[in-house]
């Protein structure tokens, strides 16, 4: 399997979680509530997900193996201009957050910002994946051989199998921080998972 399989199949998750945040915007907009947790959730699904993982392995292996390469002006545009849609992206999860703390905390004109912000995501993934999927994962896969396809390969999965660890590590240190608990574990333990 080309690496981009992976990623391609990623990306097909995070259609179906928009189709979801489609049919969950109308319900905000019609009762003009939500439920805190479905915010929470979605959030997650972004950050952990489509960021973290998938993002991560196209900007951390993808892109950074591509960098070594002769690529074309156009490729390397591309590639900036999805480096730049990632940030984009990581913003407005943020700003989602921030709208949803506001309102939990009685603001409710923050109701807005949080519909806008879906929508913003509605908007965003489709068009970045079309990108992606349709524009610069299959040229791009010529710059390399199939023994460099198969190591890249080899990385995703290393990768994939670490962000579950990670994830939950920084749950506990966030935890452990607040708490002031003296960590007992060494920082780099992940690295050996």
């Amino acid at each position: 399997m080309l690496p981009i399989g992976r990623l391609m199949a990623e990306h097909r998750l995070i259609e179906r979680m928009i189709e979801i945040l489609k049919i969950e915007i109308k319900n905000i907009e019609n009762i003009h509530d939500f439920h805190p947790n479905f915010i929470d959730n979605t959030v997650d699904f972004i950050k952990t997900y489509a960021d973290q993982t998938h993002h991560g392995k196209e900007e951390d292996i993808l892109f950074r193996e591509l960098q070594k390469k002769d690529i074309s002006k156009d490729h390397k545009k591309i590639m900036n201009e999805l480096i730049e849609e990632h940030i984009f992206g990581r913003r407005t999860t943020g700003e989602l957050i921030e709208a949803k703390i506001k309102y939990v905390k009685g603001d409710i004109s923050a109701m807005e910002n949080i519909i806008n912000k879906i929508r913003v995501l509605i908007e965003f993934y489709p068009k970045h994946i079309e990108k992606e999927d349709k524009h610069f994962f299959i040229p791009v896969m010529d710059y390399f051989t199939e023994d460099e396809q198969d190591v890249m390969n080899k990385e995703f999965q290393e990768f994939d199998r670490k962000m579950i660890h990670k994830k939950y590590d920084k749950l506990v240190t966030t935890w452990e921080d607040e708490r002031a608990i003296k960590k007992k574990q060494k920082p780099d333990w992940i690295v050996y998972v």
